[in-house]
């Protein structure tokens, strides 16, 4: 098992939707981009819904979000795990990002939508008991996760579902 440590946040402080991941893959920490499996939809997907289709570079893909008022972060700051899988984090190694700071630094944040199972059951389990009441009434959604382990939607059913983005 490898201690693994995750990234700052994607973003600024005009940011009103939050998207929360688990913890970076191997593949996204060794390039050091969220999301940097080729394979993990992520990306192909904020294409879609952002850029008209069209493949963007990561640096480009950052300021396009930011553009469109999204922040990208992971509920865990870091986690022994052996691989990528979610399934592999000890449970007893995790380390949490400081939500508290965040929210009272991202004040405009609304909606928070987290990026698969992992993500949200990791944020109720560690995060949303201890936050500030305030923060408890943010609008909270679980998004099918856009990795690669998760084939039990296609492509095109993982769109749909994040299409909600693009109505807010």
């Amino acid at each position: 098992m490898t201690q693994q440590t995750g990234f700052n946040l994607l973003g600024n402080d005009k940011a009103r939707i939050l998207i929360l991941g688990s913890m970076p893959s191997v593949v996204s920490l060794d390039k050091q981009q969220y999301y940097g499996n080729p394979r993990n939809a992520f990306w192909r997907i904020m294409a879609t819904l952002f850029n008209q289709g069209k493949p963007i570079a990561y640096q480009l893909a950052e300021q396009l979000l930011e553009a469109q008022g999204i922040a990208v972060w992971d509920v865990l700051k870091s986690c022994t795990r052996q691989g990528s899988l979610d399934a592999s984090i000890d449970k007893h190694s995790v380390q949490i990002n400081d939500f508290g700071c965040l929210f009272k630094t991202f004040v405009q944040v609304q909606t928070v939508f987290f990026n698969g199972g992992m993500a949200e059951s990791l944020y109720k389990k560690h995060v949303y008991q201890a936050l500030a009441i305030e923060f408890k009434s943010l609008n909270y959604t679980r998004l099918p996760s856009t990795s690669p382990a998760y084939a039990a939607m296609r492509y095109e059913e993982k769109l749909a579902a994040w299409s909600v983005l693009k109505k807010l």
